[in-house]
């Protein structure tokens, strides 16, 4: 199972562009408020419990027929009293709304979207490459979790972790209410909220099916996970990723680029000005990791594992545990899988695979 939010990002100093005062985004920093991002359109925290991202952004439209919302939260009484104070505070109820966009099918985005439904009648969206995956995620995991242990020996996980890291996701799963969605967005489509001019664009990356929003009247980009202000998101290669999670992530990267943007309205953390810039970061971030698996690689081969403990996160090998853990060495694998379609490393197949780099990798390197 993939990561989700805020339990599946990778932390790093913030860019120089980074406008904290916009909102909180450290455990030290004040649980922001409701705020008016533009005239009608309003940004709602949500919180997450035991997550230390403390709150998803839910967006609010307010229209003509009622409240479109873009994301949701966990499915928690918590959660659910919090979108439902904001919504008091911008003037609506959860009653009212008529339709929630999910950006993907991670808890903390698409866990409450069904009882919000339940509550108001909306409709709820996703793009068809996340919403294929409910089913074996959410509703009947075993074939998943068997998919995900094996997937693990691969890389070379110790034996006594097998089981708990199999396991890891698990216990977010009752924050998550699988409902099917009703509406189904595909890359271009404009979802219907009166007075906006919405369009939806496939992102995959962080979750195959992952949209952004780009709203043209007011040039906002709402980019869900795809690009936050200080943190990387988490691309994970295991069994629903598919074959090249982190070329797809970097291609979507390059999808934004064309796009005047005033304004980014990510799903964590804070608003923040220029698109553009932190493109290029999060590009620079995975270059440099490149740099580091070619450089370990060098000295001969060795398993994902293996080179997952020895690259530089945001904490120490052995201070990462659990799911984190099982984040880290599925991102090193999709780090060594978009390698691979590059010819630049190979691998032997195994139980674990080792990883190598390929003949002429010299040549291929200078390439990047």
């Amino acid at each position: 199972m993939t990561s989700t939010s805020g339990s599946g990002h990778s932390h790093a100093p913030a860019p120089p562009h980074a406008q904290r005062a916009r909102g909180a985004a450290a455990a030290n920093d004040p649980f922001p408020g409701v705020e008016k991002v533009r005239p009608g359109l309003w940004s709602v925290p949500v919180p997450l419990p035991n997550n230390s991202l403390r709150y998803v952004l839910v967006y609010v439209f307010e229209t003509d027929r009622g409240p479109y919302l873009v994301d949701a939260g966990w499915n928690t009484d918590d959660a659910f009293s919090a979108l439902q104070s904001g919504l008091t505070e911008v003037g609506c109820d959860v009653a009212d709304v008529q339709g929630v966009m999910v950006t993907h099918i991670h808890p903390d985005h698409y866990g409450l979207a069904g009882r919000i439904r339940e509550a108001s009648g909306a409709w709820i969206s996703l793009h068809p490459a996340d919403a294929e995956l409910i089913h074996d995620r959410y509703d009947e995991p075993d074939d998943l979790l068997d998919r995900v242990a094996a997937a693990l020996r691969r890389m070379g996980a110790p034996s006594e972790e097998l089981e708990p890291l199999r396991n890891a996701a698990m216990p977010v799963r009752p924050l998550v209410d699988p409902v099917v969605p009703d509406v189904l967005l595909e890359d271009g489509s404009q979802p219907e909220v009166p007075g906006w001019e919405l369009t939806a664009i496939w992102t995959p990356g962080h979750s195959p099916g992952h949209l952004c929003f780009y709203e043209a009247r007011n040039e906002l980009m709402l980019s869900g996970d795809h690009v936050l202000p200080r943190i990387t998101p988490n691309i994970p290669f295991h069994p629903q990723a598919g074959a090249n999670p982190l070329g797809d992530f970097l291609n979507s990267l390059d999808k934004l680029e064309p796009y005047e943007v005033n304004e980014v309205l990510p799903a964590h953390e804070y608003r923040f000005d220029d698109l553009r810039t932190r493109l290029e970061e999060l590009r620079q971030h995975h270059r440099d990791r490149f740099t580091e698996v070619i450089a370990m690689l060098s000295e001969g081969p060795h398993t994902a594992w293996d080179i997952a403990e020895h690259m530089r996160w945001s904490r120490s090998w052995d201070d990462i545990a659990g799911f984190m853990r099982r984040a880290a060495v599925g991102e090193t694998v999709s780090h060594l899988r978009a390698l691979e379609i590059d010819g630049i490393v190979q691998v032997d197949d195994g139980e674990p695979a080792l990883w190598s780099l390929s003949e002429g990798t010299g040549a291929q390197r200078a390439k990047r």
